[in-house]
């Protein structure tokens, strides 16, 4: 049966730039950089959590995708409307400082949510939501 969770992925519109977004500032490993032809296979993950990659997947033609649905994905993307992910932080304010130092532009600062959560709002370079989320000590 399945048991978990293994590869995700994320569109970019550019690799190069994502995988400097997301080692450089996020401060995630390299998992797989390879390219087969006219396609790269990038993938990272956060330290701390080995068993899961993120497949940072161009937009672009080929590989699966017609002119048609890059001319389709590429604004919705863009509007934050397709990637979102939920990263979890034992202190939103502490990694919501160290992000901004490091350029990481935000949406939302830290704030109290009424489901019990700490968030704060990013996006990546192009234009996938991201939340730092903390769960609120009882």
């Amino acid at each position: 049966m399945i048991k978990r969770l293994a590869v995700t992925t994320l569109w970019v519109t550019d690799q190069n730039e994502a995988l400097r977004f997301y080692v450089e500032k996020l401060g995630f490993e390299i998992r797989a950089d390879v390219t087969v032809g006219n396609f790269r296979w990038i993938s990272v993950g956060a330290p701390d959590q080995p068993e899961l990659e993120i497949g940072l997947t161009a937009l672009k033609t080929g590989g699966g995708l017609s002119d048609a649905d890059v001319a389709v994905l590429t604004p919705l993307v863009a509007a934050g409307q397709l990637g979102h992910c939920v990263w979890k932080t034992d202190d939103c304010h502490t990694a919501y400082a160290t992000l901004t130092a490091k350029g990481v532009e935000f949406l939302q600062p830290p704030a109290d949510r009424p489901y019990g959560r700490i968030e704060a709002i990013f996006k990546d370079p192009s234009g996938n939501v991201m939340v730092l989320s903390q769960d609120k000590r009882s």
